[in-house]
C-alpha cells in the first residue's frame, strides 16, 4: 500500500482496514434492527400501547421478520419508470448513509488481533467536511427516486426533501463552523480530545472533572444543530416531504421490496449518523460522562465505544420523543425557522467566536467574558423571538362583488366576504315560506 495512503489509515495493516469496513457496515446495520424496535417500543410506551412483543424476547424478532418480509416481496417497478434512475437512487442513499461512518471516531487505541489501532476506519484533516458531503450527495438519492418513478406524490416529495435539506444544510453547516473556529482543526479525532481538556481552561475546574464540552462552550450551535437534525433526516416535526396525509409516501411512493427496504433503512442510517455527529462534536465523542470521568480509565480502549453507543441512542431516543410529542410544522414556518431565524443566529454566533479567538489570543478577552456576551446575545434573540413582530392588519374588504375565478383560478374569499350563489344563504335572507304565510 502507498505510504501516503496508509497514513490515511493509521499505518494499519490492510487487513486490519479491511476488518474495520466490515465491522461498521455489520454494526451499523445490526444497531438499525435495534433502532426500529426501539421506536416502535417507545412509541408504544409513549401512547401507552404494548407494542411488538409477540416475536422473540421483547419482541426483538419483529423488526427480523419485516427485513425477510422486505426480501421476499415482490421488486414491482411501475411502468414508464426510467429504470436506470429508479435503481441507481436506493443505492447512492446505501452508499452515502454508510460511507459518513468513517470518518466517525467510535473509541479510542484498542488492540485488534495484537495490532494497536483506533475504532476510527480513517481520521482525514477535514474528516467533518467529509460526513457533511456525504449528507449532501445523499440528496441526490431522494431527487433521483422522485424524479425516475414518474409520479406526481413521488416528485413533489422529492423537490421538498431536496429544499429542506439544502436549507438545513447551510445552518447545519455553520454549526460546524462553529466548532472548527473554537478548537482550530476540522479533524474529528482532534475535536474529541480537544473536548478533553478542562472546562473553559480554567484550572480550577480542571479537579473537578469538568470536560470542555462544547453542548455548554458553544451551547446556540448545539441547539442549531439539534433542530437541523430532524430537517436533515426528514423526522418528525420536519417530516414535509414524506407527511402521509399529502403525499403518501414521498419520494419512496413508488418503491417496493428489497429497494424500499433500501430507503427505508438509510433514514434510520441517517439518524444515527447525525446523532454520532453530534456526539462527536458536542457531547465529547467517546469520553465518559461526569462523575464518571472521574474514574481512570473508565473510558479507555474499548470502554470508549460503550460510552458512544450510549450517547447516540440517548439522542435516537429524542428523534423518538420528538415525533410522539410534537405536531407537524407547516411548510412557510418549517423554511422561515431555517432561512429567517438559524441562519442569521449561526452567521453572529460564528463573528463573536471569530472575534473572541481573536482577543484570546492576543490575551484581551477570558472565556467567562465571552460566555456573558453570549448570554446577552442569546437573550436578545430570546426577546425578539417572543416578542415577534407587529401583527399585519386585515385586509379591508371592499365593496366591489367578489369573483372566485378572477385569476383563472379558484381563489377562497377573504373575510366578511362570500361566493355570490351563497350571498343570500349567508346573510339570511332567504326566500319567504308560502305555507307560513298562509296561516
Amino acid at each position: 500500500m502507498n505510504p501516503d495512503i496508509q497514513a490515511l489509515f493509521f499505518n494499519d495493516p490492510w487487513w486490519i482496514v479491511l476488518i474495520k469496513c466490515v465491522g461498521i457496515v455489520v454494526v451499523v446495520l445490526t444497531w438499525q434492527i435495534f433502532n426500529v424496535w426501539f421506536e416502535r417500543r417507545l412509541l408504544g410506551k409513549m401512547q401507552q400501547r404494548i407494542g411488538p412483543i409477540m416475536n422473540g424476547p421483547f419482541g426483538l424478532g419483529q423488526t427480523l421478520g419485516d427485513g425477510l418480509k422486505f426480501l421476499l416481496k415482490e421488486d414491482f417497478a411501475p411502468k414508464m419508470v426510467d429504470r436506470v434512475l429508479y435503481t441507481l437512487a436506493p443505492i447512492i442513499a446505501g452508499v452515502c448513509a454508510f460511507t459518513a461512518w468513517s470518518s466517525i471516531p467510535l473509541g479510542g487505541e484498542v488492540n485488534m488481533f495484537g495490532v494497536t489501532t483506533r475504532l476510527q476506519v480513517t481520521d482525514l484533516s477535514t474528516g467533518a467536511l467529509v460526513i457533511l458531503a456525504m449528507g449532501s450527495v445523499a440528496i441526490y438519492g431522494f431527487v433521483l427516486a422522485g424524479w425516475s418513478s414518474n409520479s406526481p406524490y413521488s416528485l413533489l416529495g422529492a423537490m421538498r426533501s431536496s429544499a429542506q435539506m439544502i436549507s438545513y444544510e447551510i445552518s447545519m453547516g455553520l454549526s460546524f463552523v462553529a466548532v472548527f473556529l473554537y478548537t482550530g482543526s476540522m479533524s474529528t479525532n482532534a475535536i474529541v480530545d480537544a473536548q478533553s481538556a478542562p472546562l473553559l481552561g480554567q484550572p480550577l475546574l480542571a479537579g473537578l472533572g469538568l470536560q470542555n464540552w462544547y453542548w455548554l462552550v458553544l451551547l446556540p450551535s448545539f441547539v442549531i444543530y439539534v433542530i437541523s437534525m430532524f430537517g436533515e433526516t426528514n423526522r418528525a416535526p420536519f417530516d414535509l416531504p414524506e407527511c402521509e396525509s399529502e403525499l403518501v409516501s414521498g419520494h419512496i411512493t413508488e418503491y417496493t421490496g428489497f429497494r424500499y427496504a433500501i430507503f427505508y433503512l438509510s433514514e434510520y442510517i441517517n439518524m444515527t449518523t447525525v446523532s454520532a455527529v453530534c456526539t462527536t462534536l458536542f457531547l465529547g465523542g467517546y469520553k465518559a460522562f461526569w462523575p464518571f470521568s472521574l474514574i481512570p480509565g473508565i473510558d479507555s480502549g474499548w470502554l470508549g465505544l460503550v460510552w458512544f453507543v450510549l450517547k447516540v441512542q440517548l439522542l435516537i431516543g429524542g428523534f423518538v420523543w420528538a415525533r410522539a410529542s410534537l405536531p407537524r410544522f407547516r411548510y412557510d414556518q418549517f423554511m422561515d425557522l431555517g432561512w429567517k431565524w438559524m441562519i442569521p443566529i449561526s452567521l453572529v454566533w460564528i463573528l463573536l467566536i471569530a472575534t473572541f479567538k481573536g482577543l484570546r489570543n492576543a490575551g484581551l478577552m477570558s472565556p467567562f467574558v465571552f460566555l456573558g456576551l453570549a448570554a446577552v446575545v442569546a437573550l436578545a434573540f430570546l426577546a425578539i423571538w417572543f416578542l415577534g413582530s407587529p401583527e399585519e392588519e386585515a385586509p379591508r374588504v371592499g365593496d366591489e362583488p367578489f369573483d372566485a375565478f378572477a385569476g383563472g383560478y379558484p381563489v377562497p374569499p377573504l373575510p366578511g366576504q362570500s361566493l355570490p350563489e351563497f350571498a343570500d344563504m349567508v346573510r339570511g335572507t332567504a326566500e319567504p315560506d308560502p305555507i307560513t304565510e298562509e296561516k
